[in-house]
């Protein structure tokens, strides 16, 4: 006992006006004998609302001091009390430990006492308990409110630093419970269903709380939560009426709870509840506290859902929700990581296109297409193992992954899956529909890259589509070579541009009206050192394919633009003479495109409506957004469209109107055969009739005769090139040609 204080002997008579004065002091005055069952000499009357304990029964009981020690302070009072009394110390000390009242509560004991001789020249000690209860709450509280802050204010940080939501979870919930004092937090998200599943949680083990679903009801306090948005506090489950103390929290002897929700962009996430084993009094600090954790929760779940919707958006196929090219790559070079450390398995790529089509869209419209892919896509996940991965790489091209393969042999009885998969009807809602799909299959040797062995299924693909079409074909060494053969020409197609090795001839077009010349064509030539002229039909799909098409067109747009001024300049006042480029799609797709061409137009200070694009008709029908607002875009900037090679696509009148097009130029094959007998130009009259009424301007290429010259006239046709009026030829023999045509005029 550590006392301070009183002078009187315990001998000595206490008179009534003593005890009334003792009796006043808003404490508890004693002497008492040290030792942990050291007698009480004297105890004021106000022990008895300090601790419960009658004066006479505190008196009476020489242990009942050290009992009501609260156990967890025992060993460091006594041992305190125990060294002063061995030091036999007169200094006077004050120390502050907790007593269990008699009816079990906890009260804060101030004690201020001091060792001192009695009149028998005893040392005793004599002290004053002081009830500190109340400004120990407050400071503790005052704490708690400190420790609350600093959470919020750390966790914030650290939903800012975009830690892991796991951590963030594991982090929220193990600091409320250490704050609050409680024993478990648990973190649920509401599910379809009306029910809760535990998320995230602390002081559970896994197995008691994985699988933990419960239901959401108006009578249960997360269901009143998640309905209301009202935060519910449950300070003893023993004495709630309002709701019903489910089995689970029955179960861990749940006795109060705090539960607030976690909201969501459009509906709430879920809850957050501490729980606690004792009845508990929680303070509107408290809940406001937890709510603050949640919200920042929410946001970062929140995140976390766009985040991965992103991510999904990225690695995944909008219209079928398979892999996209991106995931496929990335799972076939894991598969070859888990193939080279097993050394015993191997992967296979098979490469699958829809035969024709092409002819569901046009037929049936792209809806139809939509639906078709759809089910495609869900007919090939059912036909391979649940371990394969199937993707969608683009258009109506499907990639599927093998892992752990022994032969070839799996490899093709997956194919033929697949085969027998196609030969059963579709069924749209346009009714029933059959389609056909050509498959290309290349094994994994251990040493090749992911794109190598998509190239190789891919080169196998298009020789089934060689060969009949629906079937499948191996890569094999023909096709190797083949693909050796088109890689050299990539590389000498990157040492043709540093060496100018590419160039322009030009191709006049001419009014049929008089023959005069009213723009050039640019065409690009290959003069290669070894094999002398590559046809363009051969090395443009090439430069598309590596990306070296962009710096070809740039460098092809420019001295294209460079040559119309020139020619410009030799014309007669009143008459202009334009220039048209073929750009390709992949072209027109890339991001500034449309920026390059009006710099160019700027450098070179031509005219932009001089300047005609030709597009291929497929354009027309393509799905690339960024294909299409190109377009628009060059409309804007003032330079003319044309669609090349027009009649060969299957394009309809609607697309037509749609986008904002100058110029048709009607196929060669469509011109052919017109001017002689029997010849029929019945799509090349349709094409005229179709460009009048919409007022667009008609080219006809490939004119090779008199006749056919003739032929196009009567049909009314604008203009024409062909090799009746001019091969393409130099830029040079452009500037004589104007040259002479001016001199003669």
């Amino acid at each position: 006992m550590e006392m301070m204080g009183a002078t009187s002997h315990p001998d000595q008579e206490n008179t009534p006006l003593d005890d009334t004065l003792l009796n006043r002091v808003p404490a508890v005055v004693y002497i008492a004998d040290p030792g942990e069952d050291g007698a009480w000499a004297y105890v004021s009357a106000q022990i008895e609302t300090l601790l419960g304990f009658s004066a006479q029964e505190w008196m009476a009981d020489p242990q009942l001091w050290a009992r009501q020690l609260h156990p967890d302070d025992r060993r460091e009072v006594l041992t305190a009390e125990l060294n002063r009394s061995a030091t036999e110390s007169t200094r006077s000390e004050a120390s502050e430990y907790r007593m269990l009242h008699r009816d079990g509560r906890v009260v804060w004991i101030r004690d201020d006492s001091v060792l001192a001789p009695d009149g028998d020249g005893e040392l005793r000690w004599h002290g004053v308990l002081s009830d500190i209860t109340a400004q120990k709450q407050n400071e503790q509280e005052l704490k708690r409110r400190a420790e609350a802050h600093s959470t919020v204010a750390r966790l914030g940080e650290h939903a800012l630093e975009r830690v892991q939501i796991s951590q963030l979870l594991d982090e929220a919930l193990t600091s409320v419970t250490h704050v609050l004092d409680v024993d478990t937090a648990i973190l649920a998200e509401a599910l379809p269903g009306d029910c809760l599943k535990v998320r995230a949680q602390y002081g559970w083990s896994d197995s008691e709380a994985g699988g933990l679903y419960t239901g959401i009801g108006k009578n249960t306090q997360t269901g009143h939560t998640l309905l209301t948005g009202e935060p519910v506090v449950v300070d003893d489950w023993a004495s709630e009426r309002r709701f019903e103390h489910s089995e689970p929290l029955r179960r861990h002897d749940i006795r109060s709870s705090v539960c607030v929700r976690i909201e969501g962009p459009e509906r709430p996430f879920g809850t957050l509840v501490v729980l606690s084993t004792r009845p508990k009094a929680y303070t509107q600090g408290d809940v406001d506290f937890i709510q603050s954790l949640a919200n920042i929760l929410a946001d970062a779940l929140q995140r976390q859902q766009s985040e991965e919707a992103i991510e999904y958006r990225a690695l995944h196929d909008p219209l079928t929700g398979l892999p996209n090219r991106v995931l496929f790559l990335d799972r076939l070079e894991q598969a070859f990581e888990r193939a080279r450390r097993r050394g015993n398995s191997m992967a296979a790529v098979l490469f699958i296109d829809l035969d024709h089509f092409k002819l569901v869209n046009d037929t049936l419209g792209h809806h139809a297409g939509d639906e078709l892919l759809s089910s495609v896509a869900a007919r090939l996940r059912e036909a391979v193992r649940p371990t394969d991965t199937v993707a969608r790489f683009g258009g109506d091209e499907f990639g599927l992954l093998l892992e752990e393969i022994t032969s070839e042999r799996d490899a093709i009885a997956a194919a033929e899956r697949i085969a027998a998969g196609f030969a059963r009807p579709y069924l749209l809602e346009s009714g029933s529909h059959f389609v056909t799909a050509s498959i290309g299959i290349a094994l994994s040797g251990g040493r090749e890259l992911p794109l190598d062995l998509v190239r190789d299924a891919d080169a196998a693909m298009y020789r089934a589509k060689e060969r009949g079409r629906a079937r499948y074909e191996m890569y094999d060494e023909e096709m190797r070579a083949r693909a050796v053969a088109r890689l050299r020409l990539e590389n000498d197609l990157l040492r043709a541009l540093d060496r100018d090795e590419l160039r322009l001839a030009y191709q006049p077009i001419v009014s049929l009206a008089d023959e005069s010349i009213v723009a050039v064509e640019a065409l690009l030539r290959w003069d290669h050192p070894q094999r002398g002229q590559v046809p363009p039909a051969e090395f443009v799909p090439i430069a598309e394919e590596s990306g070296l098409i962009e710096r070809i067109g740039n460098r092809v747009l420019d001295e294209a633009c460079r040559d119309a001024v020139a020619w410009s300049a030799l014309m007669p006042p009143g008459r202009t003479l334009g220039v048209c480029v073929n750009v390709s799609t992949v072209q027109l797709a890339a991001s500034r495109f449309v920026e390059r061409v009006d710099a160019l137009l700027q450098a070179n200070r031509l005219e932009p409506s001089l300047l005609t694009l030709d597009i291929a008709e497929s354009v027309l029908h393509d799905q690339g957004i960024g294909a299409r607002q190109s377009l628009y875009a060059l409309h804007r900037l003032g330079a003319r469209l044309a669609i090349d090679d027009f009649g060969t696509g299957y394009s309809s009148l609607s697309e037509l109107t749609r986008l904002p097009i100058a110029t048709l130029k009607i196929d060669r094959a469509f011109v052919s055969s017109m001017g002689q007998p029997g010849g029929s130009g019945a799509v090349a009259e349709a094409t005229i009739a179709l460009a009048r009424a919409l007022s667009i301007e008609v080219v006809a290429e490939g004119v090779e005769s008199p006749d056919q010259a003739a032929a196009l006239r009567e049909l009314g046709c604008d203009l024409a090139q062909g090799h009746l009026f001019s091969p393409a030829v130099p830029a040079s023999q452009i500037t004589a040609m104007l040259r002479r045509r001016t001199t003669d005029a």
